[in-house]
């Protein structure tokens, strides 16, 4: 009888890592259980492990599974794992076999359809994954995935494009104040951020991609993974803890991947997320600010590249202060029963410049 386990046990070394590494062989239980790891190796992905004759047999999909059946997500075929598995959430040390963090994402039970050597078919109860899917192989370890039921009730797909919503122009604060929120106008570069399988694209307020640009920033998918997000903000290079919008038209386009690294290496940016446009499967676009802000914090954005940065209901006067004290232009109102209307310059929205500013 073949050792299911053989290729697992020569990549591991049991006084090297915290992995399950059982010396006998496998016995099978007879079950039909699956594990979800989100696993931070040199490259995220959620590895999808099925048991299945005594051991779990292996899938590493650098997106995840799809959650729609319009996109076939890339899934390699890798070693059989032991049943242990199932359970395992740790640290593998950098250097070993697979090293990175390792969560477990979701466990449940699976029927299977079909399992032939090139074609994998089964349903997942999960408590975040339902629903069925088919693997099939393109060739050698190369594996499709791709999601055969419809999506959720309610779902939507990621949007490809959202164009910003714009601010008017005004000198004076609202009058009635207390139904105002108000940010710092950065003056910085307007993006909008994808953030879905744990990769992170950026489009420009014309829709023009920006990702290669801004190479720091891509940290920000993985950071967020599994959340999928559309937020909008803006990009800001700082001279310590002050705004610089002089050392921002420093990025200029990059000639290629190596110029893009050396410039964020001597000019970082930071991403400055202020509103929140989709979330899970859900468009947030008609809902209120107030209740998009509060969603937006709740993904607790914070790194070195990127944050959420503060905003105050009803303090017109304390944010045009602040402003002037960190030698920002401007203030932005956002009424907080606004809505967010995509490329529509609103007058629920107002920038107001600080040194005008009638207070």
């Amino acid at each position: 009888m073949s050792d299911r386990l053989g290729e697992y046990r020569r990549k591991r070394d049991e006084k090297r890592t915290p992995e399950p590494i059982p010396k006998d062989h496998p016995d099978e239980t007879g079950r039909s259980r699956f594990v979800i790891q989100q696993h931070h190796a040199r490259a995220l992905h959620w590895d999808v492990r099925l048991e299945r004759d005594g051991v779990l047999v292996s899938f590493a999909v650098p997106r995840g599974l799809p959650r729609d059946r319009t996109r076939n997500n890339l899934a390699k075929h890798t070693e059989d794992h032991p049943l242990q598995y199932l359970d395992f959430a740790g640290e593998i040390p950098a250097g070993e076999y697979g090293g990175g963090r390792m969560t477990i994402f979701d466990h449940g039970t699976y029927q299977a359809k079909k399992w032939r050597d090139d074609e994998i078919e089964v349903t997942f109860h999960g408590d975040r994954v339902q629903g069925r899917y088919i693997f099939f192989r393109t060739g050698g370890n190369d594996w499709m995935v791709r999601r055969m039921d419809p999506p959720e009730p309610g779902w939507e797909p990621i949007p490809e494009t959202v164009p910003p919503m714009l601010a008017t122009t005004r000198k004076s604060l609202p009058k009635d104040d207390d139904r105002w929120a108000y940010e710092m106008g950065w003056g910085g570069r307007r993006v909008i951020a994808y953030v879905s399988g744990g990769r992170v694209h950026l489009k420009g307020a014309g829709g023009e991609d920006l990702t290669a640009w801004f190479p720091e920033i891509r940290a920000l998918g993985p950071a967020l993974a599994p959340i999928e997000a559309v937020l909008d903000g803006e990009l800001m290079a700082f001279d310590g803890p002050r705004p610089d919008a002089e050392l921002l038209d420093r990025r200029r386009e990059p000639r290629d991947a190596g110029a893009a690294k050396r410039a964020a290496e001597r000019t970082p940016v930071q991403f400055l997320a202020y509103d929140l446009l989709w979330l899970e499967g859900h468009g947030t676009t008609e809902i209120e600010y107030a209740q998009r802000r509060e969603l937006l914090d709740g993904l607790a954005i914070s790194g070195e590249h990127w944050q959420t940065p503060p905003f105050f209901p009803g303090g017109g006067e304390f944010a045009v202060a602040a402003a002037r004290a960190q030698g920002l232009p401007a203030v932005v109102a956002k009424r907080l029963d606004s809505r967010y209307s995509p490329g529509e310059r609103s007058r629920w929205w107002r920038q107001i410049a600080v040194q005008e500013a009638d207070i």
